[in-house]
């Protein structure tokens, strides 16, 4: 089924965005006023002096001809200044809500962008976004000071003649209705035309990250072919919406013209009043005032591609946390830390995962988990790095003062004591030396030499042309898998963590390489898990905990458990049958 489009309301939620700008929108609207209020004057003005040359033979003096001449510039004037205005105004609030939209994925994430695509994200991010800029740079201001000419315009009109306030206000009137008629259409395909750029955008971006894949596999024809579907059907998508956008503006065409029609009725039968010079006037200021109000239907018009792309932008602002900040945070106390998890339970949706998984990790020591896939393992990583709270259970990180709940840290300390390094480390588009230092950026240079030494990085530095400062490429595409596994480790070593965990991070890494970094850190100060599938990497660890069906099945060293017809033993032996015998599951 597909969602429910958009309602009216989610265009309100970009209102409170504009309250740190009070001045600047007070500033807007005043500047507004001016070039809207100057325009109309002018035109009647203008209107006026034209009838009284027709009508009356009267050329306009020189006073009334420079005040016609500053009247044209003050207009100018005041364009600029609300364009000026307006716009700033406009890209302040979306760079802010931009911010918001990364806090809100990271707040969020990973369960927020699980599924995701990254194009889709980037949609949301930079499109969607910017299609807002109408709504701060074009509406709000704008409406407020239609609004008042048009109501100014119109007592006006009504003290010259009570039949030409009557024949503006119901073409003003349906003007204004005429946007609300098909408004619920105008949301659906909105919706419909943001749906499709974001899943073309995502489709883009995934092509150019797998163009090598691609080329490898001679899928490059049916993905382009899968493109141009997607291109396909944003471009109808589109143009549906600019068909019924055309006949809008038809209709609203036809609603000037009849008011000006009715306008000139009013004029033709009401005697003497306006006369002369005057009734020029008087039409011109109908027809003036009715042009704010055409623009403010204008703005409504767009009001459900606005909604769609605010409906997406808001709902990553105000993503739920997976994992929220501790009303009260309790600081961890300083010294090596033990990791105890007692009852864990965690389910994905209806799929349990965690069934009362319970384990501890003393400090300073190294576990490794071992398991068949699925059996909770990268879950119990990401639980300790707090990606998501579980269902139920704790997790603590125990010292010789206390226990805290990881609930009960803030982020910036958690972050600090626990450091996560997966299977595909992610790398930045930037410079060798930035990616090390992304989350320690104020590591000396002595704590950075030493670690990159200690993970050879040192040795990546030398096989590129300029060492430390080579670009590595978007996601270290110039680097190789274990190149790339190394430089991760080398990052999260320079936080200095309390709590180190790899999910698979020597997956990449060739075993002599592997034997290297494993050595590295079980002399290191930090309580280790190591979640690996080879054998070689496994036996080097202080401690195993073979995980099943979401819980401990079996813990002890290598000798122990291979010692006995155990879990361990069995799993060794399927991965043998299977002729893996390098790795497990």
């Amino acid at each position: 089924m597909n969602p429910q489009p958009p309602t009216r309301r989610v265009l309100r939620g970009l209102l409170p965005a504009l309250r740190p700008h009070r001045r600047m929108v007070a500033r807007t609207i005043i500047s507004c006023l001016i070039d809207q209020a100057a325009l109309v004057v002018l035109i009647t003005w203008l209107a006026h002096i034209v009838g009284r040359a027709v009508i009356d033979r009267a050329a306009p003096d020189l006073a009334t001809v420079g005040m016609l001449g500053g009247l044209v510039l003050l207009r100018a004037v005041a364009t600029w200044r609300q364009m000026d205005l307006s716009h700033d105004l406009a890209y302040r609030v979306l760079a802010e809500l931009r911010v918001r939209i990364y806090d809100g994925l990271a707040r969020s994430a990973p369960a927020r962008i699980a599924g995701r695509r990254s194009g889709d994200l980037a949609a949301t991010a930079m499109n969607d976004i910017e299609t807002l800029e109408f709504f701060y740079a074009h509406t709000t201001a704008q409406l407020f000071a239609s609004g008042l000419v048009f109501v100014s315009g119109t007592a006006v009109l009504g003290v010259v003649d009570p039949w030409l306030a009557l024949a503006v206000l119901p073409a003003a009137a349906a003007l204004m209705v005429h946007p609300l008629l098909g408004d619920r259409g105008r949301t659906v395909r909105g919706k419909q035309v943001r749906t499709a750029m974001a899943s073309l955008s995502a489709d883009a971006v995934d092509t150019v990250d797998g163009i090598r894949e691609l080329l490898a596999n001679n899928a490059l024809g049916p993905r382009r072919r899968q493109l141009a579907a997607a291109s396909r059907r944003l471009a109808l998508a589109q143009r549906a919406e600019a068909r019924h956008d055309g006949a809008f503006l038809a209709v609203q065409d036809i609603l000037v013209v009849l008011a000006l029609i009715a306008v000139i009725a009013a004029i033709g039968t009401a005697g003497d009043s306006p006369h002369g010079a005057w009734a020029p006037a008087a039409l011109a200021l109908a027809v003036s005032v009715l042009a704010p109000v055409a623009a403010g239907a204008d703005a409504l018009r767009q009001a459900g591609s606005l909604r769609a792309a605010a409906a997406r932008v808001m709902a990553a602002i105000d993503a739920p946390p997976t994992a929220p900040p501790p009303p009260r945070p309790i600081p961890l106390p300083d010294g090596p830390v033990s990791i105890r998890l007692r009852n864990l339970h965690f389910s994905y949706g209806d799929v349990p995962v965690l069934r009362g998984l319970n384990l501890t990790v003393p400090p300073r020591r190294t576990i490794a988990l071992v398991g068949a896939s699925g059996a909770g393992k990268t879950t119990l990583a990401h639980l300790l790095a707090r990606f998501w709270d579980p269902a139920d259970g704790t997790v603590e990180l125990v010292t010789t003062e206390r226990a805290v709940d990881l609930r009960d840290l803030t982020d910036n300390e958690l972050r600090s004591a626990v450091a996560l390094v997966g299977q595909d480390a992610s790398l930045f588009h930037g410079s060798l030396r930035d990616n090390l230092r992304l989350a320690a950026p104020d590591a000396d240079d002595d704590l950075l030499n030493r670690v990159i030494r200690q993970c050879g990085v040192d040795r990546i530095a030398a096989t590129l042309p300029n060492g430390l400062d080579s670009i590595v490429g978007e996601r270290g595409a110039t680097l190789s898998g274990g190149q790339r596994a190394r430089v991760a480790l080398a990052r999260a070593l320079l936080t200095d963590p309390k709590v180190l965990i790899l999910d698979e991070a020597t997956a990449h890494v060739d075993t002599v390489g592997d034997a290297e970094l494993a050595r590295l850190l079980i002399g290191r100060d930090a309580t280790t898990i190591v979640i690996a599938h080879r054998p070689a990497t496994i036996r080097r660890a202080h401690h195993i905990a073979v995980l099943e069906n979401g819980q401990v099945v079996e813990e002890g060293t290598w000798d122990t458990l291979t010692s006995t017809d155990g879990a361990l033993s069995r799993l060794l032996a399927t991965s043998a049958s299977h002729g893996r015998g390098r790795h497990l599951g």
